[in-house]
């Protein structure tokens, strides 16, 4: 089953599942409770925290969920007690791992501190498939096409890029034979 978050970020051969944490979760949750699934690919954009070219595709079966003010010492989670955030240097360097957050790192200094905790980029829907993917116990991963780099014009960089992304993405696919 290929998913995507929609609006924007459409294909043809993908069910839309909402953008953001909570909404791909719970569209997600209702698609999984009527339909099977053998696989779940979720396709879309990535911000890159720090390494990496733009428009290289990346795949992801890690993810995580850590919020800004974590790193500036405003907040505190539960999830700092999981293993994959206590451990996340010593994952192997092949794994990349995406961060999740409803939000869009602006700050180069903040992208370059989550890469320094061993994260490469970011997207705002990738935790949560592949968490719910989890309770179902159905194997999840993310392909997704780099726009910009997590910095102050990460927002003109994704518009200038996202429609060659999309192109990227449907490109890369079609080639492994997943579409």
């Amino acid at each position: 089953m290929i998913v995507c978050a929609g609006l924007n970020e459409s294909f043809e051969f993908a069910l839309p599942i909402g953008v953001g944490i909570t909404s791909s979760a719970i569209n997600l949750t209702k698609i999984l409770t009527a339909n099977k699934a053998d696989e779940i690919i979720f396709v879309g954009t990535c911000g890159l925290y720090k390494d990496g070219n733009l428009l290289d595709i990346y795949e992801s079966k890690t993810a995580v969920n850590l919020e800004i003010s974590s790193l500036l010492g405003l907040s505190y989670s539960p999830l700092f007690s999981s293993p994959i955030v206590q451990d996340l240097k010593n994952v192997s360097c092949e794994t990349l791992i995406t961060n999740s957050s409803n939000f869009i790192t602006t700050n180069i200094d903040i992208a370059h501190k989550f890469s320094e905790l061993g994260l490469f980029m970011e997207n705002m829907e990738l935790y949560s498939v592949l968490e719910t993917a989890k309770q179902f116990k159905i194997p999840a991963r993310g392909i997704l096409c780099a726009t910009n780099f997590c910095e102050p014009n990460a927002h003109n960089e994704f518009i200038k890029n996202h429609k060659k992304a999309k192109i990227n993405l449907e490109k890369y696919l079609k080639e492994r034979d997943i579409i």
